[in-house]
């Protein structure tokens, strides 16, 4: 599964997050009565309604937190909320990837005051951020992510929409985005753009809310069969868009396609020494692969069809290779699609009887199913090392793999 968060017109604050969630699927009850348990770790401050209802923002049906708080605090310190998050994760006994989850999203709101300010963390006060807004907010995704399984799943994040014009907060008036955002920002691969709103868009605790649910940024939509969309309102309403915030759940069709020229010629003069050699000489120019095919021609004579898969821009090379080194008259140039499953390369070290062996794997996704092949060459090594059969080799090695990786 892959989810996508799209924040590209309305930015993301911790509530338009929180309700985009449950519009997903997450349990309300779960999350409204969690919040209400960890409201008793924040004193001062007493949650009078919480609530999900659905509204019409701009034309779009989404889902919208319905809060109403009773607290005369102007500001806390951020080891205070903190506090009070991790103390309400543990109450609800979520797991140790959540608990994680909410302490990161805390320590980012913190970290980024605390280098804004040239102060120690533990000096850090909030003020916008000092409301039982922010634990509602944190405690409500960390609970709502939980049920639906997210910290297991591929997430990723389109541009981050973060508004123009002024903000106006405790420290007076600035251009937005504020530098609290930018902080938060500053330490993610997460990409951020403005538009012409004049207002703020992303708030701080949308920003470290999402920087800690992903780090991946993308520029498109993946390739991906959609199953749920949560749609999350903001608060304010806008005269030319939606304030809503997207999240798409889907099965992501994780393979891509290129275009590679096909060079085949038939040779049917020269030895299996020379073929062999040609091999590895096309390989070594850069071509993407080399098969050899036996056959039978005109005149029912023998030959070797060999077939060389590489880019265009390396075709002359090849064509040049296979006439000097075969002395071929004809080559047959052709164009093909191909699908590329992507894979990544993986290694690890191990040791057996005192001696120390690098196993490099490739691994690949396609489908929810996890494919990966070792290195040929790391199998017959450590055969020859150990004086082991390469079936018993790759047989304990699979099982190495599969336990490191959980596969």
């Amino acid at each position: 599964m892959v989810i996508v968060i799209d924040p590209q017109i309305a930015g993301v604050s911790g509530d338009m997050l929180l309700s985009s969630l449950i519009d997903l699927g997450a349990d309300k009850n779960e999350i409204i009565e969690g919040i209400k348990k960890s409201e008793k770790f924040l004193s001062n401050s007493t949650i009078k309604k919480i609530d999900f209802q659905k509204i019409q923002k701009y034309g779009i049906e989404s889902t919208e937190l319905v809060l109403e708080i009773d607290e005369n605090v102007s500001k806390r310190k951020g080891i205070e909320i903190k506090k009070a998050i991790l103390d309400s994760v543990n109450e609800l006994n979520l797991s140790i990837k959540a608990k994680t989850f909410a302490e990161s999203c805390i320590n980012s709101l913190i970290s980024s005051e605390s280098k804004i300010h040239g102060i120690d963390e533990d000096s850090v006060h909030f003020h916008e951020a000092s409301s039982i807004d922010t634990l509602i907010d944190i405690v409500g995704v960390t609970i709502a992510c939980e049920n639906l399984k997210l910290f297991e799943e591929k997430i990723v994040c389109l541009p981050v929409s973060v508004g123009g014009g002024t903000v106006s907060f405790s420290h007076g008036t600035m251009s937005n985005p504020a530098s609290a955002i930018l902080q938060i920002f500053k330490n993610s691969n997460l990409n951020i753009q403005g538009n012409d709103s004049k207002e703020e868009l992303t708030t701080p605790t949308g920003a470290c809310i999402l920087t800690n649910l992903t780090n991946n940024s993308i520029k498109y939509y993946p390739s991906m069969n959609i199953t749920s969309i949560g749609y999350g309102a903001g608060q304010k309403n806008f005269d030319t868009f939606s304030n809503v915030l997207k999240i798409i759940q889907g099965i992501e069709n994780n393979s891509r396609k290129d275009l590679v020229k096909i060079l085949e010629t038939n040779i049917d003069d020269v030895s299996g020494e020379i073929l062999g050699h040609l091999i590895e000489k096309i390989m070594d120019k850069g071509a993407k692969d080399v098969s050899i095919y036996p056959g039978i021609t005109k005149k029912g004579r023998p030959t070797n069809l060999v077939c060389v898969i590489c880019d265009e821009s390396i075709v002359e090379t090849i064509i040049d290779t296979l006439v000097l080194e075969t002395g071929t008259l004809g080559i047959r140039i052709s164009d093909s699609n191909r699908i590329i499953v992507p894979r990544t390369n993986h290694s690890f070290s191990l040791t057996f009887d005192d001696k120390s062996f690098e196993v490099n794997y490739k691994k690949s996704l396609y489908k929810g199913k996890t494919h990966f092949k070792i290195e040929f060459d790391d199998l017959k090594n450590i055969s020859n090392s150990l004086d082991k059969s390469i079936i018993d080799v790759e047989a304990f090695l699979r099982k190495e793999i599969e336990k490191r990786d959980r596969i």
